[in-house]
């Protein structure tokens, strides 16, 4: 599973062009025009670092055309921004950068929160925080310390969310339902009828940190074992296991509908 870490280190550059080669890339694709303004992912590593936000993660997608210029995600983190619940439990934000140098992308920021007790990461819902854009041909450091600077006065908003849904406790039924609408970011609802998944193995905690049944740790449960594959279902009389989610562009749009379901939840 992508965004389920286990580390908490900050990958050096050596790191980072071993896992993710792209982010290096000194040229535009051959086929761009020459008004397209090149970028290397890698300068915006460097400037992050000057705004104190290190890499803890990347990835780009397989290709077999356009290698070296494909899809990539990188995963920031603040080493001064900590969020520590009244249970022990730290919550890290985090900024996630996607971007490409074959012209099919702009730098695209996201929101995120890294878990400590299960070193599970999740995006927060776009619905709620907006994604930020910028072209390449508008990248300045100005720009992205801008942007960067929007992303951390919002953590309070975000701080917030969670704490509403930590405060929210589900009855056994709201659990269920909550579960059985999280599979839809992975199967459609006749599918969800027709392979017999176990509610009740999707809801059970791995680890007995993950016990309570406040919103945010049921979510937590859930989000772990659908991106990890962690459940089976029934075709017929065969048992299956779910895939893993591997790719981080589904990785990134599930955990963000996760999200955005266990947020209706709030207050419930």
């Amino acid at each position: 599973m992508f965004l389920n870490l286990d580390n908490t280190k900050f990958l050096s550059q050596d790191e980072i062009k071993r896992l993710a080669p792209s982010v290096f890339t000194k040229t535009a694709f051959d086929a761009l025009s020459s008004k397209y303004t090149h970028i290397p992912t890698s300068r915006v590593i460097e400037d992050m670092e000057k705004l104190n936000f290190f890499v803890t993660e990347c990835k780009e997608i397989k290709a077999r055309k356009r290698v070296g210029f494909q899809k990539h995600l990188l995963i920031f983190r603040n080493p001064d921004l900590v969020i520590t619940g009244e249970d022990g439990d730290e919550i890290h934000p985090q900024i996630l950068i996607s971007n490409s140098h074959d012209g099919t992308s702009s730098f695209i920021f996201q929101s995120g929160l890294f878990r400590c007790i299960c070193s599970n990461g999740l995006v927060v819902s776009t619905q709620d925080f907006d994604k930020m854009k910028i072209r390449h041909m508008n990248y300045t450091f100005e720009e992205l310390q801008e942007k960067i600077k929007f992303m951390v006065e919002q953590l309070p908003l975000t701080v917030d969310s969670m704490n509403k849904m930590k405060s929210t406790q589900l009855s056994e039924e709201q659990a269920h339902d909550l579960a059985k609408r999280s599979l839809t970011t992975r199967f459609d609802e006749n599918e969800i009828e027709a392979l017999n998944i176990d509610l009740d193995a999707l809801l059970e905690p791995i680890r007995p940190e993950d016990k309570s049944n406040d919103l945010f740790t049921v979510f937590n449960r859930i989000q772990e074992k659908i991106l990890g594959g962690d459940f089976s279902y029934m075709t017929g009389t065969k048992i299956r296991k779910a895939r893993k989610v591997k790719n981080f562009q589904q990785d990134i749009k599930i955990n963000s509908q996760l999200y955005s379901i266990a947020s209706e939840f709030v207050g419930a």
